[in-house]
């Protein structure tokens, strides 16, 4: 499997000639979702979720998929009639090639006054790589890889260091980084490296690895 960063929140993964999208957003290149044959998104936040993206991807492929929560579905839906799955905490399916099950019903807290909304993340091939979106969501399987949102409005260094912790992942790549600027990643990576007891990786936006 080949997992591609690109900017924030976004990663593209590939196997077996197919291709996975997750939360191509307005923080991430305008061509993110675009060859796709599978598209998940977490959220209905812009920056996880730009419809503009998604309608480029869907259009330019006529058989690319879209599986999220409600939230964006019915926002998306009526463009592209069966092609977009609505998906919640507890369900499997297949994209892409890919086997997918959902955890998670909500975003973390901003601040109590502003209402949360639902948030759902994604386990993919077993705990290969785990996308949690806008929460610290724990799946109750063994993750290998790990997309860590190391920094938002929403979560702190040391939520984002016990998060790791209590996952165990094999690995956390940084994501959802568009906010943080350079002359603060030394300090992310010492503390997230040096205390979250896995290994803690970053790649530049359209650098890719092999899991």
């Amino acid at each position: 499997m080949k997992l591609t960063k690109k900017s924030h929140a976004c990663i593209r993964l590939e196997k077996d000639g197919q291709t996975l999208v997750l939360d191509p957003g307005v923080f991430s290149e305008d061509d993110a979702a675009l060859g796709a044959d599978a598209i998940l998104v977490t959220h209905e936040h812009p920056d996880h979720f730009d419809e503009s993206r998604l309608r480029a991807a869907m259009e330019a492929n006529p058989a690319a998929r879209i599986w999220t929560l409600a939230s964006v579905a019915e926002q998306i839906s009526a463009a592209f009639p069966g092609r977009v799955h609505t998906v919640g905490h507890g369900d499997t399916f297949t994209a892409a090639g890919f086997d997918i099950q959902v955890h998670g019903e909500l975003h973390a807290v901003i601040h109590p006054d502003i209402p949360r909304i639902t948030n759902v993340g994604y386990l993919v091939d077993g705990g290969r790589v785990f996308h949690p979106g806008d929460a610290l969501t724990v799946p109750d399987h063994a993750v290998e890889t790990l997309m860590l949102p190391v920094m938002a409005p929403w979560n702190k260094i040391s939520e984002v260091i016990d998060y790791v912790r209590e996952v165990k992942p094999q690995r956390a790549y940084d994501i959802h980084d568009a906010l943080l600027t350079d002359l603060a990643r030394p300090i992310y990576d010492r503390q997230i490296g040096g205390l979250g007891g896995s290994e803690h990786l970053r790649l530049t936006p359209g650098d890719s690895a092999e899991l």
